[in-house]
């Protein structure tokens, strides 16, 4: 489905998903470490979408999962410069440490999540 995506409209998303993100990591306690990967994985969507604001849900959502899929393969690339960065506090969110398919699948499932939230909504503006 083609939507012209409002950029405003998605930062505040991407806002609100990055707090809700760094929420769940300073409330580890109450929050399973999963909840993390899927907020980053929907956080990205959103990105992507505030990028592509021409393209397609799929097309959005596709270019997402590649880029994800990117950083978690990127985490079996080491050098000294980069793992200095890695563990740094921005370092480890955006880059991670450890490469795990696990993070893939919940990377994959905050994706779906938000082309899922974005096509519901077209749908709803669109029969208004």
């Amino acid at each position: 489905m083609f939507i012209k995506r409002e950029r405003g409209y998605y930062l505040i998303l991407v806002i609100v998903v990055i707090i809700l993100g760094l929420l769940s990591r300073e409330l580890s306690s109450w929050f399973p470490k999963w909840v993390g990967s899927i907020l980053w994985g929907l956080m990205v969507f959103f990105i992507m979408g505030f990028i592509f604001r021409d393209r397609t849900t799929r097309h959005t959502a596709l270019i997402a999962a590649i880029f994800s899929i990117g950083v978690e393969v990127a985490k079996l690339y080491h050098t000294p410069w980069i793992d200095e960065f890695r563990y740094t506090k921005i370092g480890g969110l955006l880059l991670g440490y450890v490469f795990s398919w696990n993070n893939i699948s919940l990377y994959i499932s905050g994706i779906s999540l938000g082309a899922m939230c974005e096509s519901l909504c077209s749908r709803i503006r669109i029969s208004k």
